[in-house]
């Protein structure tokens, strides 16, 4: 692959590969042909100590594979936290992560940066909460600007007290933050799977937002399975999206359901990467 060249696949190896250790996994998506990975936030603690972080770079580095996207600390995900960035009292936590990121992606040439918005909070005001989340992501967008990086904004499926749920509502958000920051560094994640489980329409969603979309992941509807275990037309959307100019990555977000879970895609195509504009 090109050193320049961006790699078509990127492997969201918090999702997948789930057997094994979470710094082993880049590995194994290297040897099953991939050029790429993702990460949600990979450490339990917002800033990790150096040797820890030393150790993330380093297993991304020695399996050769390019860090096409991060998230940034989300809280407690297993026990239904969806991200800190709306919630007042996390604030000074939010804020020292964006530095721990940001730098992470730095030293490894990351382009983008996932910051999930926080589910509502009961005796807090959603305005209050919406208030905070455009400070703090405007914080995070002058970051990633600096390094030459976005910060995505995700609509999600399954976690009832999230805010976001169709590309619309993502867009509001970005607009907000570009309108009273004066911060353009924010890009829609378009996740096929949480737009189609929301009931968004995924084809007026690509029409209208084609310019501002970011990163695009894929699961296949119902299940969040491998492509081809559902009905949802990811085929469609994908080449819709080439055909609106989308040349990003497509993240590979599902939930393993066979024994091996990229048997969907030949090898041959796994190290494709972005076609040209």
């Amino acid at each position: 692959m090109s050193a320049n060249a961006p790699a078509k696949y990127t492997v969201n190896c918090s999702i997948l590969l789930a057997d094994l250790p979470v710094f082993e996994r880049p590995r194994a998506v290297r040897e099953a042909g991939f050029e790429a990975v993702e990460f949600w936030w990979p450490f339990a603690t917002a800033v990790p100590g150096d040797r820890q972080i030393d150790a993330f770079v380093t297993a991304i580095e020695d399996a050769g594979v390019q860090l096409t996207g991060l998230n940034f600390f989300a809280g407690d995900m297993p026990n239904g936290d969806r991200g800190i960035l709306s919630d007042p009292a996390r604030v000074a936590e939010f804020r020292d992560n964006i530095e721990v990121t940001v730098g992470i992606g730095e030293r490894l040439g990351t382009p983008a940066f996932n910051a999930l918005y926080g589910n509502r909070i009961d005796g807090v005001a959603p305005e209050e909460q919406d208030a905070v989340a455009a400070e703090n992501l405007a914080a995070a967008g002058r970051a990633a600007a600096r390094a030459g990086a976005v910060v995505l904004i995700e609509p999600v499926s399954g976690a009832p007290r999230y805010p976001l749920l169709t590309a619309a509502d993502a867009i509001a958000v970005m607009d907000r933050v570009r309108d009273e920051q004066g911060v353009d560094a924010l890009r829609l994640l378009a996740d096929l799977y949480h737009l189609q489980v929301n009931g968004d329409d995924v084809s007026a969603a690509i029409d209208a937002y084609a310019a501002r979309i970011g990163h695009v992941q894929i699961a296949d509807d119902p299940g969040r399975g491998e492509p081809g275990t559902g009905t949802l037309d990811l085929d469609g959307h994908l080449a819709h999206l080439e055909r609106v100019g989308y040349r990003g990555p497509i993240g590979l977000e599902y939930k393993q359901s066979q024994s091996d879970p990229f048997a969907w895609l030949p090898v041959a195509e796994r190290s494709a990467v972005v076609a040209a504009s």
